[in-house]
């Protein structure tokens, strides 16, 4: 067991963790560890596109979208910052290399998902997520002052009177290794790795959450887990296949085992998914029918290319017939809480992306706001580390852990699960009562 140094670690490689890394001073050491290779992460998987305030003509509207879809619960204040940074994030992303898709003048193109009231979603034909977060780890890579460290897992943080000074890590080999830290950064993931049906990798189990739990680090909504409305039927077992809400959002239908509509293909997911859900039990069927035949062939060709390749390789020709789609996990609203800057109940730790929860979302999430908000709150966390002048101390940190508890991993893992589970339980049983 040996112990390591860094200014600040961040835990996860999706958009979020390479955002704030990337925004970080130079001067700064920073470690980045993820738990499996550096691609393997839910942002790589966004079909969809980010939204942006176009102008200043649609802020009310935008933000009428996310309140709507988010049942009202929203944090007003997050909303209106994510809203108002999406201009700076998109130039940023520009500046990068990122290369949204454009219309024949040769301007930005925007589409409309589910919920919205207007086509404001920059996108890279159906796989947005893979071109901005590849193009953030490719710079993150080009940086001297960040090592990322794969295979490595975030298994415990380290604190003294409620600051947190490290963590315990995992390594790719199996070994156990404390490191120091100015500040720690959790950019785990959401917590699809703890259903039997997910759109999300199998090893994002809520681990930041469980941390946070078993060291009594507030947490928010924990119980707000979104359903994705339409993935790809199989009867095969591993992860869903997303069908992207763009798809909706440029015409695609719904029908029912009589080929008949039986919903408004634009109502916020939750809704949607609730509409699907009961024409399922009502039909006595295991998916529904989408129709993707209403987009003209080469609209599907340039925007939906790989969602039509996937769907061919499973035996569907989409521009032929209709895809068998049924809901499953996707997203998780609730988490680490977390101030507007990211900071968590714990001096020194910081939460960022899905793990965390700053109200934007409220109980059900805007198609296309998840890439913006956790990068607009990753950036605010990277800045109010660049700002703190505060001399952090230096710690004997095997005073303040005991390693023996991590030796067995697979009961560290179920003992992680069930704090996860049980108190996603309990929230939800206490918001019944």
């Amino acid at each position: 067991m040996g112990e390591m140094k860094t200014d600040i670690l961040i835990a996860g490689s999706g958009c979020s963790g390479l955002y704030c890394a990337l925004k970080l001073p130079a001067d700064k050491q920073i470690l980045l560890i993820t738990k499996a290779d550096l691609e393997s992460n839910d942002s790589f998987l966004a079909q969809g596109g980010i939204c942006m305030l176009k102008d200043e003509d649609d802020f009310d509207d935008y933000f009428e979208d996310t309140l709507h879809a988010g049942h009202y619960e929203n944090d007003k204040e997050s909303v209106e910052i994510m809203i108002r940074s999406s201009g700076d994030i998109v130039d940023d992303l520009l500046d990068i290399g990122v290369d949204f898709d454009r219309d024949e003048d040769g301007e930005l193109a925007f589409t409309r998902e589910g919920a919205h009231s207007a086509s404001r979603i920059l996108f890279h034909e159906d796989i947005t997520g893979r071109e901005i977060t590849g193009k953030l780890l490719a710079e993150a890579k080009r940086r001297s002052n960040i090592t990322m460290m794969e295979y490595t897992t975030l298994i415990d943080i380290i604190h003294k009177d409620n600051v947190c000074i490290g963590a315990v890590l995992r390594l790719s080999d199996g070994t156990l290794e404390m490191v120091e830290a100015d500040d720690v950064v959790m950019a785990c993931g959401g917590i699809g790795g703890l259903y039997d049906h997910t759109t999300n990798f199998p090893h994002l189990t809520g681990d930041a959450v469980a941390i946070a739990i078993k060291h009594g680090i507030e947490c928010k909504d924990l119980d707000y887990i979104q359903v994705h409305p339409t993935t790809l039927y199989s009867e095969d077992e591993g992860r869903s296949f997303l069908i992207s809400e763009s798809v909706r959002g440029e015409g695609a239908r719904l029908y029912n085992k009589d080929m008949e509509r039986f919903a408004d293909e634009l109502m916020p997911r939750d809704r949607l998914t609730n509409a699907i859900k009961k024409q399922m039990a009502k039909d006595g069927t295991e998916f529904v029918w989408e129709d993707m035949r209403t987009i003209p062939d080469e609209e599907i060709k340039s925007h939906f290319p790989n969602i039509a390749e996937h769907c061919q390789q499973q035996g569907y020709d989409v521009t032929k017939e209709c895809i068998p789609v049924v809901p499953a996990q996707h997203y998780f609203m609730g988490g680490v809480k977390v101030n507007y800057e990211s900071r968590t109940s714990m001096e020194r730790l910081y939460a960022i992306g899905e793990t965390a929860c700053n109200g934007v979302h409220g109980r059900n999430r805007l198609a296309s706001n998840s890439l913006l908000e956790s990068l607009v709150f990753a950036r605010r966390a990277a800045y109010d580390m660049a700002d703190d002048d505060k001399i952090a101390g230096k710690y004997d940190l095997s005073e303040y852990v005991d390693m023996a508890e991590y030796a067995d991993e697979d009961l560290l893992e179920e003992r992680y699960r069930n704090l996860v589970l049980d108190e996603i339980k309990r929230m939800a049983e206490e918001r019944a009562e």
